[in-house]
Order: C-alpha cells, then sequence, then structure tokens
C-alpha cells in the first residue's frame, strides 16, 4: 500500500442515531490507519465528540414514513443544497453516506459529476422493498459496504460490487453489560422483572409507539407486580421520550448513556421494540423480546403493497423463521403486547429458544476478517489509495 498523503479530508454523513454510532467507530478506525485524516460532513453527538463539526444537525434528517416526510420536504431540499454546496466547497478526498437511503442516495447524485470516490456504508435494504430501485444504482458509489451476510449475492444478482464487512453491532459492547449494577444503582430488587421498552430513536417515531406501551404498562402493573420499565434512548430523542412517558401510569428509568443501556439490556428478561438494529442489540444481549411498531396508516397500507420479505425483524430474516413475536400496525394493541410480555417473562422454554437463535444470528454478522469496523475502515482506505 502507497505511504499515506498527510491531511487528507473525509467528508462523512449519518442521518441518523444508529449511523451516528457507526460513523464514529468508522472515524475511530479511519484514524487508527492514518491520523492525519481530516473530517468533515453530518453527524450526531458521538461524531461530533469524535472530532466531527456537523454541518446541520442530524435531527433535522431523522425523519421516518411517506406522511411523516412529506411536511418537511422543503427543509430536506434545503439541507440537501447545503450539503452539496459544502462537498463542493471542501472538495473531500472522498465522501461517505452512512445508511438514511432517502437522503443520502440524493446526495450521491447529486456530487457524481465533482469526480470524487463515493463510498455508501450499509446497503440499501431494496432486497425487502422496491427491488426495480436497484436499477439506479450504477454510478452512485464506487464501493458499497455491506452490514448483513446475504447482501453481496443480492446485489451480485443486479451486478454491483458489494463488500461484506460484518455487523458492528458485534463490537457494540451489548453483550458486555452489567446487570447487577445497573439493580444496585436504581435500587432494584434481583427478583424484580426489568422490561426494556425501545420506540425508535427518530423523532418522528416515537411518539408514536409511546402511548401504546404506556397503556401495555398499565396492563402489566397487574400481571407482573413490580415490573420496572426502562427505555433507552438516543440523546437525540430524549427530550421528545421523557414528554411522552410523563403521564405513564408507571415512570420509567430513562436511559441515554451507552454503557448504561447495555447494563439496562443485562439486566433485563424481556423487551418491546421497534424494528431495526435495536432487534439485533437485544439478541446479541440475550434479551428475549418481541418486535411492534407503528406508522401512519397510509404509510402501512403502501408498505404491504411493496415489501417483498416474509419478515419485518431483522433477527427473523437472519434466523430465516419467525424467531420473536412480530405485533405490528393493527397488532400493536397494549393487550396482545402485554400478553406477549408476560409470556417472555415467566416461559422459560420460549425465553431459552429465542436464545438459543440469537447464538446462531451472531455468528453469522461476523467479519470475513478483524473487526467490522477495521473492515468498513479498510475497505474506505483503499478507495482513497486508488
Amino acid at each position: 500500500m502507497a505511504e499515506a498523503a498527510p491531511g487528507r479530508t473525509v467528508w462523512i454523513l449519518a442521518g441518523e442515531a444508529s449511523g451516528d454510532v457507526l460513523g464514529a467507530r468508522l472515524m475511530a478506525a479511519l484514524r487508527r490507519r492514518d491520523p492525519t485524516l481530516r473530517f468533515a460532513g453530518v453527524g450526531g453527538t458521538r461524531m461530533e465528540d469524535a472530532g466531527l463539526r456537523s454541518l446541520f444537525p442530524l435531527r433535522d434528517l431523522a425523519v421516518m414514513g411517506l406522511v411523516e416526510v412529506l411536511p418537511r420536504l422543503r427543509h430536506l431540499s434545503r439541507r440537501l443544497e447545503q450539503a452539496v454546496a459544502d462537498i463542493a466547497a471542501t472538495r473531500p478526498d472522498l465522501v461517505v453516506t452512512i445508511d438514511s437511503p432517502g437522503f443520502a442516495l440524493r446526495l450521491l447524485r447529486r456530487i457524481a459529476e465533482l469526480g470524487i470516490p463515493r463510498v455508501h456504508y450499509v446497503a440499501p435494504q431494496v432486497w425487502a422493498w422496491r427491488e426495480h430501485r436497484v436499477r439506479e444504482f450504477p454510478g452512485l458509489w464506487d464501493r458499497l459496504l455491506c452490514l448483513l451476510p446475504f447482501e453481496p449475492d443480492f446485489f451480485g444478482r443486479h451486478g454491483l460490487d458489494a463488500r461484506f464487512v460484518g455487523h458492528p453491532v458485534l463490537q457494540s459492547g451489548v453483550d458486555r453489560g452489567d446487570g447487577a449494577a445497573f439493580r444496585a444503582r436504581h435500587g432494584i430488587a434481583a427478583d424484580t422483572p426489568v422490561l426494556i421498552l425501545m420506540p425508535g430513536s427518530r423523532r418522528s417515531e416515537a411518539p408514536r409507539l409511546l402511548p401504546v406501551l404506556g397503556r401495555t404498562l398499565r396492563i402489566l402493573m397487574a400481571t407482573c407486580p413490580g415490573i420496572v420499565p426502562v427505555v433507552p434512548v438516543s440523546p437525540v430523542v430524549a427530550d421528545v421520550v421523557r414528554r411522552g412517558v410523563a403521564d405513564w401510569p408507571l415512570r420509567p428509568i430513562v436511559v441515554t448513556d451507552l454503557a448504561e443501556k447495555h447494563d439496562a439490556f443485562a439486566a433485563a428478561g424481556a423487551a418491546l421494540t421497534k424494528s431495526g438494529t435495536s432487534t439485533l442489540e437485544l439478541a446479541l444481549a440475550g434479551v428475549p423480546m418481541a418486535v411492534t411498531y407503528r406508522v401512519n396508516p397510509i404509510t402501512a397500507a403502501l408498505a404491504r403493497r411493496l415489501i417483498r420479505v416474509p419478515y419485518v425483524a431483522m433477527v427473523n430474516l437472519l434466523a430465516g423463521h419467525r424467531l420473536v413475536p412480530e405485533l405490528l400496525q393493527e397488532r400493536c394493541r397494549p393487550g396482545l403486547l402485554a400478553d406477549t410480555v408476560h409470556r417472555l417473562l415467566t416461559d422459560g422454554r420460549s425465553a431459552a429458544l429465542q436464545r438459543a437463535g440469537f447464538r446462531a444470528i451472531a455468528a453469522s454478522l461476523a467479519a470475513p476478517a478483524g473487526d467490522p469496523d477495521d473492515a468498513a475502515a479498510a475497505e474506505l482506505m483503499a478507495v482513497l489509495e486508488r
């Protein structure tokens, strides 16, 4: 490999909380390979802690769902123009976009004429819905980095080069929490059931799920006396969540610190979570779970027509069967959710079956060589050196 040129700039974009975590780890891995690298772009608190001065707040991009996005299209368009202008002015040596395909792919397309190498990290999940969009991808990036082991084959069938780099959840420390310490800090007895509630990392989605979780908790207070709810959230949505739980019958412990979240997972007997990366985190921590979600009915109707996979939960897709319950949309009802949680907390066999499946999933997510962030950094450095 050629000697690294000093002072090169990587322009990096994360559009949501999970991407902020990936971006911070990636920045650290890149700096281990080249300490002279400079960073510009858009990120959240974790990327800013790693040395990024964000062009604008990450929360401006953290919107999900067709109906939810529509009122903010003009604002998102302005942010896109701002990002394009900054890249054109900065002329970085590499542009890296992380997940958030609605914004990131538009950005990659807009800057194609600048001739700057581009890498997209976290493959668009077109294998799940709108597969025809693959035809739009040639020319958008120089390299596509995948987190899921089946994705390179999918994109390969469409003539696109994609590299599996392993899933960063394996490096998150989520499986190394201290449950006893969490219980001691919060005065929770060893035999008291702890329930994790994860309403989502976007400001637009958490308010939709919080009311039904609150009503579920009211039922569980009768069937699982003494239950302690814990709501781990990104700092980006912490204020929204705190307002949303203010009228709950039992005030939950709201956790924003990453290490504290991992300790809460280790203390938990079960979880109710939205779909997404949170299911992989809980699986790695060995927390039995059910997946639930509720979006605008119009968004849900459109999604049902477009989705081409049998499951919504990532753990179920990787397992190849319904390992964890999926209680979505009209099944996202307090009574059903409460019954499901009660079973997970009291039925040892159900919990054990889930945990056995989780171990197999974790093995499938390992990087081909080294750690996932180092594997991703190696791919980026190869593009830089080229």
